[in-house]
């Protein structure tokens, strides 16, 4: 619900375990998203040079550069949502001020925790389809397809309990 940079939580007992405890799991997910959003960067580097230097084909480095770079968009998710980066339209919260833009962001953080919610739980379970049917991605590099949807199961889960974090911590 804030949308600033969050000071570590100075609230005590188990509630400000959690909030500390989540706040480190997005962090060390946003430095996973960054080495994801590197290696898909420096792919493309090689796909480059191996087919406008080399004159080679490539058959793998477009398929890795997507998963690679989509599932650092959702493994940076939930330090996008503990430090306030995400985009926020509060002219209105902001004008009324007081309880009402105390509810007000409320009810947008619990709808936004039931979506990611739902999301979570809908990804785990595409995850586990993908494992159990030995699905693969049917290109030419055709790797197994449950790795490039972990991600996002992962970040949808890590985001939703960020959520809930936001929601315990309050306004700052």
């Amino acid at each position: 619900m804030a949308t600033t940079t969050h000071e570590p939580s100075s609230r005590g007992g188990i509630l400000g375990g959690y909030i500390r405890a989540m706040d480190v799991l997005s962090r060390c997910s946003a430095y996973l998203a960054s080495a994801m959003f590197i290696a898909g960067v420096l792919v493309i580097c090689q796909m480059v040079f191996v087919r406008y230097v080399l004159g080679m084909s490539t058959s793998w480095q477009t398929e890795f550069t997507i998963f690679s770079v989509t599932g650092a968009m959702l493994m940076g998710s939930p330090y996008v949502l503990m430090t306030g980066g995400h985009v926020a339209i509060t002219i209105v919260p902001d004008a009324l001020g007081g309880i009402a833009r105390t509810a007000m962001r409320l009810v947008a953080a619990l709808f936004g925790l039931g979506f990611c919610a739902a999301l979570a739980y809908a990804s785990w379970v595409y995850v586990l389809e993908a494992i159990h049917g030995d699905w693969t991605t049917g290109s030419v590099w055709n790797p197994p397809l449950w790795p490039a949807l972990l991600p996002m199961a992962v970040g949808a889960t890590l985001l939703s309990l960020q959520y809930v974090a936001e929601i315990l911590r309050g306004e700052d």
